[in-house]
């Protein structure tokens, strides 16, 4: 089995694989704001390539479980993606991604900069350990 995770924000959308032990950077897509399409069409060039069996996608609901408008953009993102490929997509609770995220830079000393440019992959290795641990 091999597994990809996304981490999605709204300019960005960070990229990890795993081949079901540990998960691994994979990219940091960049597109034009709120333009899900194009990032759409890059993942599924990505799982085509990569022969991706299950995709974890981050949900990121609100801190007291409500559904907010990114939450939103990731189920509806997953059902477009479902639509265009056949592949699982998990959605993943990642609520405490950011902070697990800057946590792990500042143990490393990671100068701000190295942070910007790296925090949306290493938030999509998290999504996705997190999801291969507790798949055990």
């Amino acid at each position: 089995m091999k597994y990809l995770g996304l981490d999605l924000g709204s300019k960005t959308c960070g990229v990890s694989i795993s081949s079901g032990i540990i998960a691994s950077i994979y990219e940091t897509y960049r597109f034009n704001e709120d333009d899900y399409e194009a990032c759409l069409n890059h993942i599924v060039g990505i799982i085509n390539k990569e022969k991706i069996d299950v995709v974890v996608l981050g949900y990121p609901k609100h801190m007291n479980n409500d559904i907010g408008i990114r939450a939103k953009i990731s189920e509806d993102f997953k059902a477009k993606m479902e639509e265009k490929v056949n592949v699982k997509v998990v959605l993943w609770d990642e609520r405490t991604t950011s902070m697990e995220v800057n946590r792990v830079m500042l143990m490393n000393n990671t100068s701000r900069k190295k942070r910007k440019e790296h925090k949306d992959e290493l938030a999509a290795v998290i999504i996705l350990q997190g999801y291969l641990d507790y798949k055990g």
